[in-house]
């Protein structure tokens, strides 16, 4: 059987945070029954009035006409369907270890409802072997069903097929973007190639599962090594009294240097996380990753040391900081180094004021102190002695040069360095 013959009539999306509700909303939009799946009433009861609970370009579009339609539909606990996407988080632990709990327990949920012929996979990033991991929870949920192990073809299909979405392209992206297809067996794979050929239009590539765990981690790990490059390169210029855009923008005329922006830290639910999942794996094989990693997660420390030194010029100084988000125009905090410098900085003895337009209300973090306000953009700048930018967003770029000249500015990402 090819991948064009399977069909599905009802397929689920387990977990409707920033990878699973794009999914599910395009999904629905293909002429597919969706049952949306999450934990979190509030999430739930706001989808189901047709609301994103964040804020994506065209995803308020998408989801208004795949409610509207009935097509889409969320619950709090997984229902029979065709297939599975399991898309829920994996933070990791204090060792800096894998946490599948998420994973397990979602599992374990849709393991009671699976029936023969159906399709499970995972889309969470998670380290090498976890979708074995899914086969073995199923089993023990399930004893009477055969799972794709241990060369068994099994009657359940159980593949991983990452994501390789960017916020604030994610409707995009999740359609022309191509797919890694890691099956537990071919035909797995195969199974799992005729469900992402109903939205995908980029390139559907086999593998085999663990490989595919693999290579979502290489692609992180990758990117995390050339960012800590470039915020190295930021330390050493710092040190030397030069500027580090001019001298990364020279060297890139190089035709084979590519070197990146270097930044306050890394932050998000992908690069600043995933690495570790190799390097726990394989601590004596990962001295670059783990340097890497070093090297970024420092970078919020070295940020806080140039605003102190500034501070020291007043009694009490006023201190904006420009952003909390981990990357610009999107309102996704998620290990965000701008937070944790905004968290610190609200600890001092200074008056704090935060800008980030795109949230309404401020973290709990930060609502919950005295000596914190939120305020837009102009009014920052007018009452600030100090103004810190840490995110570059595009809301931020056009700030009036004569005001910047009359405060003390630190520029952690070179939006003004012109």
């Amino acid at each position: 059987m090819t991948a064009s013959n399977y069909s599905f009539k009802t397929i689920s999306v387990v977990g409707l945070g920033y990878i699973g509700l794009p999914t599910a909303a395009t999904l629905a939009t293909r002429g597919v029954e969706v049952i949306g799946v999450d934990v979190k009433e509030s999430v739930v009861n706001r989808l189901n009035e047709g609301k994103a609970h964040f804020s994506e370009p065209d995803l308020d579009i998408l989801l208004e006409a795949a409610v509207t339609t009935g097509k889409l539909r969320a619950v709090t606990e997984p229902l029979p369907a065709d297939a599975f996407i399991i898309a829920v988080p994996t933070p990791f632990l204090p060792d800096k270890s894998a946490d599948l709990s998420y994973v397990e327990s979602a599992t374990r949920a849709v393991a009671k409802v699976l029936k023969e012929g159906d399709l499970v996979i995972l889309e969470s990033t998670s380290p090498v072997g976890t979708t074995r991991k899914i086969c073995e929870w199923i089993a023990e949920e399930r004893p009477e069903l055969e799972l794709p192990l241990n060369g068994r073809p099994g009657n359940i299909n159980i593949a991983y097929c990452p994501e390789r979405i960017l916020p604030g392209r994610m409707v995009f992206e999740l359609v022309e973007n191509d797919r890694i297809i890691g099956g537990m067996s071919n035909a797995c794979a195969q199974r799992a190639e005729s469900l992402y050929r109903l939205f995908v239009r980029g390139a559907l590539l086999h593998t085999k599962a663990a490989v595919a765990e693999l290579v979502k981690l290489i692609e992180n790990a990758y990117r995390d090594v050339n960012i800590a490059f470039a915020n190295e390169l930021s330390n050493v210029c710092e040190q030397m009294g030069l500027n580090v855009w001019e001298a990364i923008s020279l060297a890139n005329r190089h035709p084979r240097v590519n070197i990146l922006n270097p930044g306050p830290g890394v932050g998000g639910h992908c690069i600043a996380v995933d690495p570790w999942f190799l390097i726990s794996a394989a601590r004596d094989k990962t001295p670059l990753m783990a340097a890497a990693r070093e090297v970024n997660d420092g970078k919020p420390k070295r940020v806080l040391e140039q605003v102190r030194q500034q501070m020291d010029r007043f009694k009490r100084p006023v201190v904006a900081c420009l952003g909390l988000s981990y990357k610009p125009d999107i309102d996704d905090l998620r290990e965000s180094p701008a937070l944790h410098i905004a968290n610190a900085l609200a600890q001092e003895d200074v008056n704090l004021i935060v800008v980030e337009p795109h949230i309404q209300d401020l973290p709990d973090s930060l609502a919950n102190r005295a000596n914190v306000e939120k305020k837009d953009f102009d009014e920052a700048l007018r009452n600030a002695d100090i103004v810190v930018l840490l995110v570059g967003h595009a809301a931020f770029k056009n700030a009036p040069h004569d005001l910047l000249l009359s405060r003390i500015v630190v520029d952690t990402v070179g939006l003004w360095q012109h």
